[in-house]
């Protein structure tokens, strides 16, 4: 265990309310673990930044982010490309990690499921490199690099030996041949080097398709940056919600933990937004600084808040006020805790 500086984003909407519970579980976690110690500093971008000082992701925000070792940012509003886009780009965050899980309590398609999206979150489509010549066509450039295809798959595989040892690439190369079949190869050439993992290929559509079928075939899925985005919010779908996905975009050096649901500016302000996505991106956190007992106690606590408490935002079928699903989870860390002890 350490001392950790975690830079904070609110972000816009229903971030400020999502991330004041998550912060409430962080200070629990600090109660019941003296020699984990977090100092929080928070910045701001997004929305209420562009307003208020001409731009979404001031200087003062990003020197923040470098100098802490992590950071744990809300959803921001309609300037995310300008924020996390960028932010993804400058600090190299090139994996964009997404577990998806059934959990009880939580209505979904799936009887079981549980598996990770690992999306290249650098290049690709998302890139922006793009043009209109007069108004009568519109181009976009694809960029796909052996480098960052080697990478992507490399942490894919290294993640696949933690868990239950299958990687799947997802891609298109009967049809994209240039940038999927690079893509592809690649991840043949680096699934030589892991003869403890299981290997397969699918295209992206027949892989849309079988997760809703038959979810629990799935293990590690690794896939370009805009096919990741879009099997991303259908697997939060297959497994019951936006509001329990979280995700982290994580690189050699920095990692920015953060809810894969947007800011919902309709309900923001009435304090029923489901906070379990941060909470859960926080948990991730603590994987990433290597606190996996931390971690694994906060998933039980969410389990147990889910599962017995029955403490669910109206998205989950309930009636319970985003504070009241933090102090539950709080509760359930307490009770955890003295059991351990």
């Amino acid at each position: 265990m350490g001392k950790y500086r975690i830079c904070v984003i609110p972000g816009d909407g229903i971030g400020p309310e999502v991330t004041n519970a998550t912060l409430l579980v962080l200070k629990k976690i600090q109660e019941l673990s003296p020699s984990f110690e977090a100092e929080v500093e928070v910045a701001y971008a997004g929305d209420c930044c562009l307003k208020e000082y001409g731009e979404p992701l001031p200087r003062e925000t990003l020197k923040k982010i470098l100098s802490s070792d992590a950071t744990l940012k809300g959803p921001v509003g309609e300037s995310a490309a300008d924020v996390i886009v960028r932010l993804r780009r400058e600090l190299d965050l090139y994996a964009n990690v997404r577990p998806f899980k059934t959990y009880p309590g939580v209505n979904s398609v799936a009887g079981f499921a549980d598996f990770v999206i690992v999306r290249e979150n650098t290049e690709g489509l998302y890139k922006g490199f793009e043009f209109t010549l007069k108004g009568e066509l519109a181009v976009t450039l694809r960029v796909i690099t052996r480098k960052c295809c080697k990478r992507i798959a490399r942490f894919a595989f290294e993640l696949a030996r933690k868990r239950r040892k299958k990687v799947t690439a997802v891609h298109k190369a009967n049809v994209m041949r240039a940038t999927c079949g690079l893509f592809a190869r690649v991840c043949r050439e680096t699934a030589r080097e892991y003869g403890d993992v299981t290997y397969e290929e699918m295209y992206v559509d027949a892989c849309a398709m079988e997760r809703i079928r038959k979810p629990r075939r799935f293990d590690v899925i690794v896939t370009t940056n805009m096919f990741g985005d879009i099997l991303s919010d259908e697997a939060a779908q297959v497994v019951g919600r936006l509001g329990i996905a979280a995700s982290g975009n994580i690189g050699d050096k920095y990692a920015i933990f953060e809810p894969v649901h947007g800011a919902a500016p309709d309900i923001a302000g009435k304090g029923i937004a489901n906070p379990l996505a941060m909470i859960l991106s926080l948990k991730m956190m603590l994987e990433w600084f290597d606190e996996r007992r931390l971690a694994n106690l906060l998933e039980k606590a969410v389990i147990l808040t889910l599962k017995e408490d029955r403490v669910l935002t109206p998205d989950l079928g309930g009636n319970a006020k985003t504070v009241e699903v933090a102090r539950a989870v709080c509760r359930r860390l307490g009770l955890l805790a003295k059991r351990q002890n």
